[in-house]
């Protein structure tokens, strides 16, 4: 089982833009995920927690372990409609069973984690009983989370009997990371012991002392790499997400291992003759997702994220500059959808006279469902039709109607793509 080191934050009584930029340097640094926890059980504070909840999940990509008052099955149902990977649930003796087992039935499995306080000096053990662990296992719980462990062997027997894995929540005040993952059945460490600390780098201290933790590793030496007399290979740049070509670069030996070790993109730079760190003066990093080599091992692609713009111009990306343009159909369904949305969202943004958008988002929010509800209707329609044509057409229609719901609702496409890529898992 491979390790993992996930960081979390108290969100009680916390302003949410240090929230927002405390989680994203927990994943620019190499986190595994985020455990994010609110548990007042004011209803208007927790619909404000989840809904910045929501807003950062649009910046962090990271699984997501979301702590939150839960006593029904409609407090579920919101946690998780933030786009969060889990919910986390604390055991005690009103622990809403029933609201869960309806969760699971309307979620699917294994998006629910139940924690422990395993503080010696409570008077209850729940997490003891085998008994309770196995029902909770049945139910469809994915992983049990421990607090206020103490390292002893009556706690390994326990974590040896348990049967789902464990994260171990600890400040690592006293105990020590390497200590607790080499526990029994520990899937991980939730801790927030290294804010402002290069995680990626622990993890590879703690790969070096025989733990199995997610590290950046190569599967190619950069010795049988294919390089130029000057022993430089070029580096493709896109985004992650779209997909967009952002700029071409260079790298050595030196620059090759350092973007692995630290998780940021670092490149020779043939002018200065230096090792350079992209975004080391500007504050436009980049973070590596994903890289490959092509066929003949001697070019290398990078999928990255880029925290702001990637061309020194300030242009989002370096190839900014036209040549020459045949007239051509874009017919990639992710750059056709965001386009059509951002038309959407601009048209709300600068209204335009005579424009159709414009009267739908004037008319409000029933006359958008109205037209919604009408096109589904003519979906069905034309479903029934032998022709695919009118189908085509309908469903073009719908989405058009959909995307202005979505921009009046505050959704957007990276939200939906998200819940898709949860549902995945399940």
């Amino acid at each position: 089982m491979e390790k993992n080191i996930i960081a979390y934050i108290n969100a009680e009584n916390a302003f949410p833009a240090s929230v927002l930029e405390l989680a994203m340097s927990y994943e620019q640094n190499g986190a595994d995920g985020l455990y994010i926890y609110n548990y007042d059980d004011n209803e208007t504070t927790q619909m404000h927690f989840l809904q910045m909840v929501k807003l950062l999940l649009r910046k962090v990509d990271i699984p997501l372990y979301l702590g939150c008052c839960v006593k029904r099955f409609e407090d579920i149902k919101k946690a998780l409609y933030t786009g969060a990977s889990y919910v986390v649930i604390p055991y005690e003796r009103k622990f809403p069973k029933e609201e869960v087992r309806l969760a699971i039935d309307r979620f699917g499995r294994d998006r629910i984690v139940v924690e422990f306080n395993a503080d010696v000096d409570k008077p209850e053990h729940a997490y003891e009983s085998e008994k309770l662990l196995e029902e909770l296992k049945d139910l469809g719980v994915a992983k049990f989370q421990m607090k206020h462990v103490t390292v002893s062997p009556a706690m390994n027997r326990i974590l040896e009997r348990c049967p789902l894995p464990v994260i171990i929540r600890d400040s690592l005040v006293r105990n020590d990371i390497e200590t607790l993952l080499s526990l029994p059945d520990c899937f991980g460490v939730a801790t927030n012991f290294y804010e402002g600390k290069n995680v990626l780098r622990v993890k590879q201290t703690l790969r070096k002392e025989g733990i199995a933790t997610k590290c950046l590793e190569s599967t190619v030496a950069f010795s049988d790499m294919k390089t130029d007399a000057n022993g430089l290979i070029p580096v493709v740049v896109q985004d992650y997400r779209t997909l967009e070509v952002l700029m071409v670069a260079y790298m050595n030996e030196e620059a090759f291992n350092r973007t692995i070790e630290t998780g940021r993109m670092t490149y020779w730079s043939r002018s200065r003759e230096e090792i350079w760190v992209k975004g080391e003066t500007s504050g436009h990093y980049q973070f590596v997702k994903e890289l490959r080599i092509d066929c003949d091992s001697d070019t290398l692609l990078a999928k990255v994220h880029q925290l702001g713009v990637a061309c020194h111009t300030g242009n989002p990306s370096c190839f900014f500059t036209t040549l020459c343009k045949k007239e051509f159909s874009d017919f990639n369904p992710l750059s056709v959808l965001t386009e059509d949305y951002n038309l959407i969202m601009d048209r709300k943004v600068n209204p335009k006279e005579g424009s159709y958008t414009n009267y739908l988002f004037e008319k409000g929010i029933d006359k958008i469902l109205k037209k919604c509800g009408e096109e589904a209707t003519e979906i069905t329609i034309a479903a029934k039709n032998p022709d695919a044509e009118e189908l085509k057409y309908e469903i073009a229609d719908y989405m058009y109607h959909l995307m202005v719901l979505m921009v009046e609702c505050d959704v957007d496409w990276n939200d939906i793509v998200k819940e898709l890529a949860n549902r995945r898992k399940s």
